[in-house]
């Protein structure tokens, strides 16, 4: 548990190896949203075959009492079931693939590129 901003090569290099060791092929990993999307890209660089990992978080952080951390949590679990496999973020009720997404901080969401 740290912050992602603090994240290093050698944290996400731990993220892939636990996906890798998974017994399980459906994953769903959270993440802080700063650095989610360049931890995705490090899943799936390491080339998974067969698995399916979702990454996801809290645009408001749970002490901040209101979060969407539950909502985004349950969508990401519900898109690791129904999805192929592959790498993906899923936030706001939507799941987008990595390379296919950006956090927009003006607007506080994440959005399609």
């Amino acid at each position: 548990m740290i912050d992602s901003l603090d994240m290093t090569d050698a944290d996400r290099a731990l993220v892939v190896e636990q996906c890798r060791q998974s017994e399980e092929d459906r994953i769903v990993v959270t993440h802080g949203t700063d650095t989610m999307v360049e931890t995705a890209r490090a899943v799936a660089a390491a080339g998974l075959v067969g698995r399916t990992v979702v990454f996801t978080g809290a645009m408001i952080p749970y002490a901040f009492g209101s979060s969407d951390g539950l909502f985004n949590l349950g969508s990401a679990l519900s898109f690791a079931q129904a999805l192929p496999p592959g790498v993906y973020v899923a936030m706001n009720g939507q799941v987008f693939p990595w390379d296919h997404v950006r956090k927009n901080r003006d607007t506080a969401s994440f959005e399609r590129i």
